[in-house]
């Protein structure tokens, strides 16, 4: 465990951190201070945010940037790519320390995963958002803000991957997910994700994330060029009287890959296996994840083996579905199997 108060900038002067922004609760408002849902964003910028927290000037020197300004429920892949290019021209500037995102929290665990994968940089870069709108009693956003700037700022983050950082906790962007719907202790891994935390003015790391991340992976913005949006892969909800239509849709509809939330260990619908197996055939990629909260989703009975489903292991539905669009971008070209073994291995490995 270490505790960091004054890892900073070298040479005496304040960390530079450039602070993009996306939107979402931390710049919402609300009709009175006690509207806590329902809120929307009303005009409220980045630049206003930053100057109401004046501990700010103290912690670091600040540059930001508006990428969007909605409600994460609308985030889009095109907007992912936008910010991701953002991020790696900020940090290749040797004057920028850390990087900084302030999100929305209903889709921060797939925009920071997705970062995790595509990013090429060691400099800490943090997302971080809020609970409460900026008019409410108790607004949780300026602090989460000044926390996510200090994290940013200290060389103790560096090489951790994408960190979300909210309610004084550090998590690493492949195991944090919201797990409340308007509870401040939101982001938390059901079994892993915490790897720090913040208590008054120290920075407490007590872990790493052991799957490669950032510089680490095979992926890059490379991958995507020419792209304006990831390649389509649908989500379909598992439930009693399943029947397997929403998985013939999506294969409609054009989805080179399905995700399917199953119940308990990945399991599949007698009547939905029939369609999930007729979309493997026809090359649509199927991964096993599970609609529970936890664990790890293993390789069931033996005919989804055969039909080449690929178990998610730790990876809830909407990560599974962001590395599986990643897969497809960058294996475009490959035939049915090769795009399957290479799904395979990355599930594996990631």
């Amino acid at each position: 465990m270490t505790a960091n108060i004054d890892h900073a900038a070298p040479c005496g002067r304040l960390p530079r951190i450039v602070v993009f922004a996306t939107g979402g609760t931390i710049v919402s408002s609300g009709d009175d201070p006690t509207q806590l849902t329902g809120y929307r964003i009303k005009g409220l910028s980045v630049e206003s945010l930053i100057a109401g927290v004046p501990a700010l000037k103290r912690t670091a020197e600040l540059e930001a940037e508006q990428i969007a300004n909605i409600d994460s429920m609308s985030m889009t892949s095109e907007i992912w790519m936008r910010l991701a290019r953002g991020i790696e021209a900020a940090a290749a500037r040797e004057d920028v320390d850390g990087i900084v995102v302030t999100h929305g929290t209903d889709t921060m665990e797939e925009t920071a995963w997705f970062l995790n994968l595509v990013l090429k940089t060691e400099k800490p870069v943090v997302i971080t958002g809020a609970m409460r709108p900026a008019t409410a009693i108790s607004a949780d956003g300026p602090l989460n803000l000044l926390n996510a700037v200090r994290v940013a700022a200290d060389t103790e983050s560096r090489g951790k991957g994408v960190l979300v950082v909210l309610n004084d906790v550090i998590a690493t962007a492949r195991d944090a997910t919201k797990m409340h719907p308007t509870n401040v202790a939101t982001f938390r891994g059901p079994d892993l994700g915490m790897i720090g935390m913040i208590s008054g003015d120290a920075i407490l790391y007590i872990g790493a994330s052991v799957r490669p991340h950032t510089t680490a992976t095979e992926f890059s913005l490379a991958d995507l060029s020419g792209l304006t949006k990831l390649p389509r892969v649908d989500i379909v909800y598992s439930h009693a009287d399943d029947d397997g239509v929403f998985v013939d849709a999506a294969v409609a509809a054009g989805a080179g890959a399905i995700v399917h939330a199953g119940t308990g260990n990945g399991s599949i619908h007698k009547e939905t296996e029939k369609a999930l197996v007729r979309a493997a055939e026809e090359g649509v990629l199927i991964v096993r994840a599970s609609r529970t909260y936890s664990g790890a989703v293993t390789p069931g009975v033996d005919e989804w083996q055969r039909a080449g489903f690929v178990p998610s292991g730790t990876l809830n539905p909407q990560k599974a579905r962001v590395l599986a669009q990643l897969v497809l971008a960058k294996y475009a070209d490959a035939d049915a199997g090769e795009r399957r073994k290479r799904l395979a291995d990355a599930f594996a490995r990631y």
